[in-house]
């Protein structure tokens, strides 16, 4: 693949990105690129706004377009799984080819696709996404424990042997999500039990200063929540994605104050106000350069 500038893109095998965790692959991209996590969301109304038609040939181009602007440049990239399934059997197909072009300009991908269940049917989905013979697997994928945080298990241990991650629902920027999120079951809060476990299963499978390969999804517009119900996510050695930076609210500053001592851990994802300046791949550039710049000052 070859960028906008005319140099081509840094590819890595498969194989070798596997050879080391995924915490310690974020942390490494981190470094490199900084904490920002681009979103891929190819929803209708971005996809007009970019004059192109609200079909699978627009889907397909806007995918494609954001691949050449952000891959080798940001940490991660974060495709919404949903704005692909709409379009069916062709439309997964062309996330698969946006997920595996990422991967060989070596650039980490997150599936945001949020499953959960139990049984054979967290496994079927843990095999899917996660499993050595996946189609397109990503780097790490989003899951929701609110089916118990034991019920992720087929995924947390699939992920640790595959070297890839997993992102888990903790305390969300939607309103509906404090009624479950913040509920209190023998004296500990539905988030900190979710944390409790990430921080085990982290413990077990990582060293010391490294990051695990069980991350959590808190929003970058909570406010005091992580501070006020006592979530310890530096000893949690958790990654932490935090969507809603930049058009949702999320500042540099709103971060700093929201993950504290753990702001080292934290992947930013901004997708509205990147996505917003397409579909020149070079103004998406430009904006990517913009944000990320934007997060360093905090981080350093």
């Amino acid at each position: 693949m070859t960028d906008t500038t005319g140099t081509t893109a840094p590819r890595r095998p498969e194989k070798a990105a596997q050879a080391t965790g995924f915490g310690a692959r974020l942390q490494a991209a981190m470094r490199r690129h900084g904490p920002l996590c681009a979103g891929l969301d190819p929803h209708r109304a971005l996809v007009e706004q970019w004059g192109l038609t609200y079909d699978l040939a627009g889907l397909e181009r806007f995918a494609l377009t954001c691949v050449e602007a952000f891959a080798g440049r940001v940490a991660a990239v974060k495709p919404q799984s949903a704005f692909f399934e709409v379009f069916g059997s062709r439309g997964i197909a062309v996330l698969e080819r946006a997920l595996t072009e990422l991967r060989e300009a070596g650039t980490l991908t997150i599936l945001d696709a949020k499953r959960g269940d139990i049984g054979s049917t967290m496994t079927a989905y843990a095999e899917a996404y996660l499993g050595p013979d996946a189609v397109a697997p990503a780097d790490a994928l989003t899951v929701s424990p609110y089916l118990g945080y034991e019920s992720l298990r087929p995924a947390i241990d699939l992920a640790a042997q595959t070297g890839r991650g997993l992102f888990v629902l903790a305390l969300t920027s939607n309103p509906e999500g404090q009624g479950v999120q913040h509920a209190i079951r023998d004296g500990r809060t539905v988030a900190a039990t979710v944390v409790d476990g990430a921080r085990a299963d982290n413990a077990t499978a990582h060293g010391r200063h490294e990051l695990g390969h069980v991350g959590l999804v808190i929003g970058a517009t909570v406010g005091d929540a992580v501070e006020r119900l006592g979530l310890d996510l530096v000893a949690a050695a958790t990654p932490v994605l935090a969507p809603g930076f930049g058009a949702q609210g999320g500042t540099a500053g709103s971060l700093a104050a929201t993950f504290g001592p753990a702001l080292g851990q934290v992947l930013a994802s901004s997708s509205r106000e990147i996505l917003a300046a397409g579909p020149d791949p070079s103004r998406l550039v430009v904006a990517t350069q913009r944000v990320a710049d934007g997060l360093v000052a905090p981080h350093g």
